[in-house]
């Protein structure tokens, strides 16, 4: 299929590696180029910050989970926190591949950031990776005063795979009592694993992800047991398919016009504002999933601009 692709991310398409998560070795596809792809960008703090990587106690007795704290290095306390969920379709990720972003939240927005290492399917299906984001959540909240956080300005976010757990999380947190969000900032996030929307039957070889790449994510992230698509799949492993969505902090969404995720996205948007909370959607022409990491283009800083501006309003 041919895309109106923006003109300053066009020349970058046949570049992109072409990824095939169901057919590729997983161990390869970890360690080569696409951690690689994502790291290739470095962000310079205007102020110093501290860096801590830490262990926190895993979800009911399971194993420690990993994250990374980002903090101005100077500051009295009452910051706003963010609970950062990284990307990779459920199977791929690190604190690595976001770490230019951490810094840059904390550096710009005087935020703490803590960034959460998650167990990656399909080693550790559903619910092991949402567990993990929900224990560094608790933890945030429980160590607020340590960590230098108004405990009243406390968000979660993540991007693709990243924003469907950053959903599934603030679910969680008002299924389970706790602990209070402020907002939540889901990056074209991966919510609906019966991949019946528009974007998602129209989108089969667009860059980075696509209909083919879907369908293997969820495959893998699912329990075993569980087809994706069928009537057995949580609410909580796929967000869109929760009936009530009222009592959820207001949220930021952005999706991209190229991206089979993108319909998924909105219709989530819409079905919050539908249920009283408020929701600001965005929606980029020209882009596609992960086009963002070609950050020198127009609409790729205007993407990040927006972004880092609904944290400043929202925290």
């Amino acid at each position: 299929m041919t895309y109106a692709f923006d003109p300053e991310l066009r020349p970058w398409v046949e570049m992109l590696p072409k990824i095939d998560i169901a057919n590729l070795d997983l161990a390869a596809l970890r360690s080569g180029g696409i951690p690689q792809l994502f790291t290739q960008h470095t962000y310079e703090p205007t102020q110093p910050l501290e860096i801590r990587n830490l262990t926190i106690p895993g979800p009911d007795g399971g194993p420690d989970v990993p994250v990374r704290v980002y903090a101005p290095a100077e500051h009295g306390g009452d910051l706003p926190g963010l609970v950062y969920i990284h990307g990779g379709g459920f199977i791929l990720g690190s604190l690595d591949q976001v770490d230019p972003l951490g810094q840059r939240l904390a550096d710009q927005l005087s935020m703490v950031v803590v960034s959460v290492d998650y167990r990656l399917a399909p080693e550790n299906r559903f619910p092991a990776g949402l567990e993990d984001c929900y224990a560094a959540l608790l933890w945030t909240a429980a160590k607020a005063a340590d960590l230098g956080i108004d405990p009243t300005r406390l968000g979660v976010g993540g991007d693709s795979a990243g924003g469907g757990l950053a959903a599934a999380t603030a679910l969680l947190a008002r299924d389970r009592g706790g602990p209070a969000i402020k907002a939540q900032i889901l990056g074209v996030p991966e919510l609906d694993d019966r991949l019946t929307t528009p974007s998602m039957v129209a989108y089969t070889d667009t860059p980075l992800w696509n209909r083919p790449n879907a369908t293997a994510s969820w495959r893998f992230y699912l329990p075993e047991e569980v087809e994706p698509g069928g009537d057995a799949v949580s609410e909580y492993a796929a967000p869109a398919r929760a009936k009530d969505l009222s009592g959820l902090p207001p949220a930021y969404v952005s999706v991209c016009e190229f991206d089979p995720l993108r319909d998924e996205g909105m219709i989530y948007a819409q079905r919050l504002v539908q249920a009283g909370v408020a929701t600001e959607l965005h929606l980029y022409p020209g882009t596609f999933h992960g086009s963002g990491m070609i950050v020198d283009a127009t609409i790729s800083k205007r993407m990040a601009a927006d972004t880092i501006e609904y944290y400043r309003r929202a925290l």
